[in-house]
Order: structure tokens, then C-alpha cells, then sequence
């Protein structure tokens, strides 16, 4: 290319120059920028080594001013002979002097863009003065376009600042929301724990009631034992020596039947004794842990062991889970059934069948007694009108358990040849309760 001006040549030169160190330096720039997720201080460094780059400079400073940007670390930075300073007691006195104006001035860097030996570029974001570069470029001419390139890299950088604190922050966030999601699982944990706690408790007052429900029974049978059987064998006994006393004194024929009845007074006696110990025993009953229902059944026939009923409890099916207050009233029914076939059968053996069913639980109580079924149906029709007493007045508790458990109280004839009581409960509504 030929011109007739001398000077073409050398300008074509030096602005071929400037359009390379330009692209140059938008290297730099982006090169610098993309490195927001390293966090805002590897961004500040990477920013002034290019600033300091593209200016020729050995010393370059970029500050942030009082109020903006609030969380951005560190403050300023200083490139002094390759050194990075962010402590401001050893900065320079001319980088204190320009750190000074960046803080406290940042509108003026724009407005007296220059001085004897360094150059001024604004930092802004939304418009707003947010800090300043300063860089101190030696013996190199700062052209506009040099300065134009110091303000595109300065607001970009205050953007990547901003945006890598609001990177930063976020992630901070997400760390803290992993915290929370953690101590949420721990306290999901330690709910669980305290609901096994809470189960454990419950469990045990439930065998606590279970023990109670036993007790109650011992003590009610022990109650029954005292207040009439014993009463009325030693009445007996009494009506007996009664008898002797007067046939002694009727003459030989009766004082042979007197001593006939000798044998009769020491059977009385044994009687009493017997019924003493038995009430005895069961108030004062060793200590039997807690169990399901049919432990309970079992440990519930031993109680009327003091008699010659020999009582066998069977168990059929998987168990299923009741209510401590439905189990209490099966148990109660069962004692009062069997406080019945001891009392009035007149049985020797009896046997307690247990069956878990798919929607129901059938208890049976069976005997080989003297009791008539019929008679029984016919008693306990007449109860809701008559106040009966004895074996029928049991009948009628026994019917109003299985009414409260929402069941029905059959009576029939028994294979072994006495009477059957027979006991059906619905387990639906029971386990939608446990549930």
C-alpha cells in the first residue's frame, strides 16, 4: 500500500497495534471473568494480573468502595512487582492515596481519569460508582482505547463479583439446606426412637393391666371362696355336730348313726383348711410375667387348681393382637365361667379352646358336669327381668362382656358331655383400633 504522506505508515503501524493489544486484553478479560465459580478472590487476582498485563504495569491496584458490595472478599487488591497485597499496612503511600479516593470518592476516579504516572478506570454496576482500578502503567502511552478497555474489564468485573458472591451464596444456601435436611433426618431419627420408647411403655402398661386384669380375677375368686363355699361347709360341719349331738341322746339305734357322721366332722375340717390355703394361695400368687392372651389363659386355669377340676387350655391359629381392655374382659369371662363349672358343674375336667380366626376369635369353655344347656338358655332370657343369683347371675356378666366386646355368648351341649359356653368376637374392629 503507498501513500504520498509520510507519517501513514507508522500510524497504520501503531493502530494495528492497539487493535491487537485490544483483542488481546478481551482475551484477557474473558479469560479472567470465566472463573466465577473459584470464588470472588481467585476472580479479583485473575482481574488485575489482566489489567496489570494489558497496561504494561507493575503495579496495579483495584479497590471496592465503602457500602458496595458488601460481601465481596477482599476489598482491594494490590499487584505490586508480582506480589499480590491485600494488607493495608503495607501498602505503598501513592496506593494508599488511590485506595483512599476508591473507598471514599468512587465518582471522582471518572472524573479526573489520570495523573503523573498512572491511570483511572470506574468500576460501576447498574450505573452506580461500585470501586475503581488503578494501575500504574511506567513508561508505556495509555491510549482512549486502553482506557476504554480499563472500564469494560473494571464493570465486568464488578458484575462477576457481584455474581460469584450470589454463586457463593447459593451454594453456602444449598450447604445449609443440606444441614437442615440433615438434623430434620436426625430429629426423623430420634422421633423414631422416642415412638419405640413410647411403644415399649405402652407394651408394658399393657402387660401391667394384663397383671392387674389376673390379680383381680385371684382376688375375686379368693372373695367368692371365703364368703360362701368356706361359709357353707362350716355350716355344714356345724349342722352335722348338731345332728350327732341329738341322735346321742335318742338311744343306741341313733348313736350308731351318730358315729356313722363321726367321719363327716373331719371332712369338713379338711374341707376348710383346704379352702383356707387355696384362698391364701391366691392372694398371695407368685409373681408370673406378662404374656399374650393365651399365656394369660394358661396361667388363668391354674387358679382353680385348689378343686379336683383339671382345666386344659388349647390354642389354635396365629394370635392376634387385642385391646388391653378387650383381653381383660375375655379374661374376666373366663374366670367366671370357670368359678361356674368349679362351684356348680360338679365337673372333674374342663377344657379352654382359643381359636384365631380370619375375622373373628371363638373362646370355648367346656365341662363334664351335670349342667343342662336348656335350662341355662331359659336362665339367661329371664335375666334382663329378674335380679338371679348364683351360677345364672354369672351368666348374665358373662353375656354383658360379650355384648361390650361386640360379640356373641353361646350355650350348648359339650362333646365331653356338660355344658359348652362359647364366646365369638369380630377382630376387625379390634385391629383397626391397634393399628
Amino acid at each position: 500500500m503507498r501513500s504520498g504522506k509520510r507519517s501513514f505508515y507508522p500510524e497504520y503501524v501503531r493502530s494495528a497495534e492497539r487493535l491487537e493489544c485490544a483483542v488481546q486484553a478481551l482475551d484477557r478479560i474473558s479469560r479472567a471473568l470465566v472463573r466465577t465459580v473459584e470464588g470472588p478472590r481467585t476472580l479479583v487476582e485473575a482481574v488485575v494480573r489482566a489489567a496489570a498485563e494489558h497496561l504494561q504495569a507493575d503495579r496495579l491496584l483495584l479497590g471496592i468502595a465503602d457500602g458496595a458490595l458488601r460481601a465481596a472478599r477482599p476489598r482491594f487488591l494490590l499487584l505490586h512487582h508480582g506480589e499480590l497485597v491485600d494488607d493495608e499496612d503495607r501498602l505503598p503511600p501513592e496506593a494508599r492515596e488511590q485506595l483512599d479516593v476508591i473507598r471514599t470518592r468512587p465518582w471522582e476516579i471518572e472524573l479526573a481519569p489520570g495523573g503523573p504516572g498512572w491511570v483511572r478506570a470506574p468500576m460501576t454496576l447498574d450505573d452506580e460508582p461500585v470501586g475503581g482500578i488503578v494501575g500504574w502503567p511506567g513508561d508505556v502511552q495509555v491510549a482512549d482505547t486502553d482506557l476504554a478497555i480499563m472500564r469494560v474489564l473494571a464493570n465486568q468485573a464488578a458484575v462477576a463479583v457481584h455474581n460469584s458472591f450470589l454463586f457463593h451464596a447459593a451454594a453456602q444456601l444449598r450447604g445449609r439446606t443440606e444441614q437442615l435436611s440433615e438434623a430434620a433426618a436426625q430429629q426423623a431419627r430420634d422421633l423414631a426412637a422416642r415412638n419405640a420408647e413410647l411403644q415399649e411403655t405402652q407394651r408394658r402398661l399393657v402387660e401391667a393391666m394384663q397383671r392387674q386384669a389376673l390379680d383381680d380375677e385371684r382376688h375375686r375368686i379368693a372373695r367368692e371362696l371365703h364368703d360362701t363355699v368356706t361359709q357353707y361347709v362350716l355350716s355344714a360341719g356345724m349342722t352335722v355336730e348338731v345332728c350327732r349331738s341329738e341322735l346321742a341322746e335318742m338311744g343306741p339305734q341313733a348313736q350308731e348313726i351318730a358315729e356313722k357322721l363321726a367321719p363327716a366332722k373331719g371332712l369338713t375340717q379338711q374341707a376348710v383348711e383346704r379352702l383356707r390355703a387355696a384362698i391364701y394361695a391366691l392372694h398371695h400368687g407368685a409373681e408370673e410375667p406378662p404374656g399374650s392372651l393365651p399365656v394369660l389363659l394358661k396361667q388363668l386355669s391354674t387358679v382353680h387348681l385348689s378343686s379336683e377340676l383339671k382345666v386344659e387350655v388349647r390354642v389354635a391359629g396365629s394370635p392376634a393382637p387385642l385391646r388391653p381392655e378387650d383381653e381383660s374382659s375375655i379374661l374376666r369371662l373366663t374366670g367366671e365361667a370357670l368359678f361356674n363349672v368349679v362351684s356348680h358343674a360338679g365337673a372333674t375336667r374342663a377344657v379352654v379352646q382359643l381359636v384365631y380366626q380370619q375375622q373373628q376369635l371363638r373362646l370355648t369353655i367346656s365341662d363334664d358336669g351335670t349342667g343342662d344347656p336348656a335350662q341355662l338358655r331359659r336362665s339367661l332370657k329371664l335375666s334382663s327381668a329378674t335380679d338371679l343369683a348364683g351360677r345364672h347371675r354369672g351368666l348374665a356378666n358373662m353375656a354383658a362382656r360379650a355384648q361390650e366386646l361386640g360379640g356373641t355368648l353361646g350355650i350348648r351341649r359339650s362333646r365331653m358331655g356338660g355344658v359348652a359356653l362359647q364366646l365369638r368376637v369380630p377382630l376387625s374392629s379390634t385391629r383397626e383400633v391397634m393399628s
